[in-house]
Parts: structure tokens; C-alpha cells; sequence
């Protein structure tokens, strides 16, 4: 995990590994064809990632037959082949999803509902397969003898709540088939949103480094729009490589506060500039510059400033055509005039599969 690819190119070629650059575009297509399948077949679903969601079987009586068709659907529909766990509480849920994915005689699914079939499960699994324990929190519940799921779930919740906090309180009780994790429409609203990336090759001139952070500001400011926020503040920063001690090394980050609380890609643009310039030093090879979204906030929750800037005029009701079409047409139709097409900066990607789904040029030829 998190090797590059450089330091091992040659060996994956001995083995006859193929690799593939990342293709996000092709992997939210994926996602969201996947969720909507799902959205059709129950009653409510939460999107919890991008593989990964929850779904409402209550008053189902049937759950391991509709767990069982919608894995059949996604496969047949999709070609994506999924593990569906089903129990009482979410952490019962996901700890059912990974005995799907583990024991491939389960057919992909199992259903946890049973108390007898949940006390069997609990007491094999590791500790660290329980959903928000990690391996880095499974040594300290080692040391209280909290080896398997059984002992986390039978152990005494007071010294769990004063020893780890309410969160792993909470898991013990969701073990124990206690449901203490509602089932929501979405996720809450982010507190801060970050958009970067590192450069596909290093750049020296201010130029395309203001190229870059103009594409990653209306990346993050679509993030923004998205979740009906306002940005109060932001931060701006830029950096050379850190893997080789013997070049020279520079990091440095600002952060700035909005005249007014905005989703308006241009006014965070411009600061974002202003920054920019500020903490850029010449005579470095810089690798990767970022934009972090601060002090956010829902639309009117925030009392408006009298002595502040007027807000530009129809500016709510650009951002939202040029949101609508991108969304229709395809991600950067309409950009900003400093955000380019197809930078020379950009990441590089010379092994990334098609686009076989999302692009007209890239779908799949069949030969009879």
C-alpha cells in the first residue's frame, strides 16, 4: 500500500502485472450506477463512500432473498460483483458484509439478524474486522483481553466510555444488537473541503502554478456548491518534493478570510491568487500546490455584514447554469479562462484504462 510504482516498475513487468493509472471518471460512473440500481430496489439508501452504501430493509421479510437479487442485478446490470452483509444495527451490517466477502461459500451475502448466527460470527472475527477499530486502536483492547468481536461486545461499557470516549462505547452497544446509528438521507455537510493534486512534472514558473491552483479552486468550489455551503476563509499552499533530502525543499501555506461568506468560484479564485503570490518563492521546483475551504457554513446561517462587499450580481444563479451544465455535458464544458483543457502540468496518467462508460471516443469496439 502507497509504494510508488518507480521502485517496483521493473519487477510487476517480470511478473506480467498490468497496471493502470487511477480514472476517477470511471469509477464515480460506476459508483453511481451502482447506488441507483440499489435506490430502486429499497425503500431508503445512505451513501456512505464510493463503494459503499447503506440500505433500509425494514419490514422486508425476505432480507437474504433481496440481499441475494441485488447482488445478482448489480452483476448482471453492472458486471460488478459486491458483498451485501445484513443485521439488526450498521456495525452488526458491516461486520456480516465482511464474512460475505471473506467466505466465498456465503454466495456474497449473509444475513446477521439471527442472534445465534451473530454470537457465532462475533466470537471469530479479530477485533480489528469491527467497523472504527483499526489495527492502530486493536492493541490497546488487546491489553484488556479484547481479542474478538465477542469481547468487545461483552465488555463492561462504562470502562469503554471513561477509557476510549462514546464512539467505541457506541460500537459495543451496536455489537450487542443495540442500534445507536440512525439510518440518514446523506452525510452531514463537510466542515472543510481540500482539492489537490500532485503535478505530473515539476514546475519553476508562477505561470502554471496558478494554472493548477485555478483548476483545484474550481474542483473544491464545486465540492462546495454541491452540499448548498458557503466558504468563510481558505487556505492556500504550495510545496516542492520530500522524498529526496539532497534537493532543495520549501512548504509553505497561508490562510485569508473572505470580504463575505461565498460559493462563488471567481471571488475564491482571486484570493486564492493573492496567496498564492505571496508565498511563492522563484527558484524551486515545486511538486504540488492545494486549496483548503474553511469556516463553512449553510446559506442563511450567517447574519450578513453591513459594512461588508455587495455580493456580485446573479452570481448565485451563474454558478448554478454552469453546475447544471457541466453536470449534463460533462466536468470543465464551461470553465473558467485560467483553468485549461489539458495542462502540461497534469497528472500523469499514460496507463489509465478507458473511459468506456462516460466518453464516446473510448467505448468498446466488438468485432463480429
Amino acid at each position: 500500500m502507497g509504494a510508488p510504482y518507480f521502485k517496483y516498475r521493473d519487477q510487476l513487468a517480470e511478473a506480467g502485472v498490468v497496471v493502470r493509472s487511477s480514472n476517477y471518471t470511471l469509477y464515480a460512473d460506476i459508483s453511481n450506477r451502482v447506488m441507483r440500481i440499489i435506490a430502486d430496489m429499497v425503500p431508503t439508501v445512505e451513501v456512505y463512500s464510493i463503494d459503499e452504501c447503506w440500505a433500509d430493509f425494514s419490514g422486508i421479510a425476505e432480507r437474504e432473498a433481496l440481499g441475494r437479487a441485488i447482488r445478482a442485478r448489480l452483476l448482471q446490470w453492472v458486471g460488478m460483483p459486491v458483498g451485501v452483509g445484513i443485521s439488526t444495527t450498521k456495525t452488526l451490517a458491516k461486520l456480516a458484509n465482511w464474512a460475505a466477502k471473506k467466505w466465498p461459500a456465503t454466495g456474497g451475502v449473509v444475513d446477521l439478524s439471527d442472534p445465534v448466527r451473530q454470537e457465532k460470527l462475533l466470537r471469530i472475527a479479530a477485533v480489528d474486522e469491527v467497523w472504527g477499530i483499526g489495527r492502530r486502536l486493536a492493541p490497546k483492547l488487546a491489553l484488556l483481553g479484547i481479542r474478538t468481536a465477542w469481547d468487545l461486545a461483552n465488555y463492561d461499557v462504562g470502562t469503554l466510555r471513561k477509557t476510549f470516549g462514546v464512539t467505541l462505547e457506541r460500537t459495543a452497544r451496536e455489537l450487542r444488537g443495540i442500534s445507536c446509528i440512525d439510518l440518514s438521507d446523506g452525510p452531514p455537510p463537510k466542515q472543510a473541503i481540500c482539492s489537490s493534486k500532485m503535478f505530473g512534472t515539476k514546475l519553476r514558473d508562477l505561470a502554471p502554478i496558478q494554472e493548477a491552483m485555478a483548476t483545484y479552486v474550481s474542483r473544491a468550489a464545486e465540492k462546495l456548491r454541491e452540499q448548498a455551503s458557503l466558504c468563510g476563509a481558505l487556505q492556500v499552499s504550495l510545496q516542492t518534493q520530500v522524498h529526496d533530502p539532497h534537493k532543495p525543499r520549501y512548504a509553505n501555506a497561508l490562510t485569508c478570510v473572505l470580504p463575505v461568506p461565498t460559493d462563488d468560484t471567481r471571488d475564491i479564485l482571486q484570493l486564492a491568487l493573492r496567496c498564492l503570490q505571496r508565498i511563492y518563492v522563484p527558484g524551486y521546483a515545486y511538486s504540488k500546490c492545494a486549496i483548503l475551504l474553511t469556516d463553512l457554513s449553510q446559506r442563511g446561517e450567517v447574519t450578513a455584514d453591513l459594512f461588508a462587499p455587495t455580493p456580485r450580481r446573479g452570481s448565485e444563479a451563474l454558478m448554478a447554469v454552469m453546475d447544471h451544465i457541466n453536470k449534463r455535458e460533462g466536468r470543465g464544458t464551461v470553465r473558467l479562462g485560467r483553468v485549461p483543457a489539458d495542462p502540461d502540468w497534469g497528472m500523469r496518467r499514460e496507463m489509465k484504462s478507458e473511459c468506456y462508460t462516460t466518453c464516446w471516443e473510448e467505448l468498446l469496439h466488438v468485432c463480429g
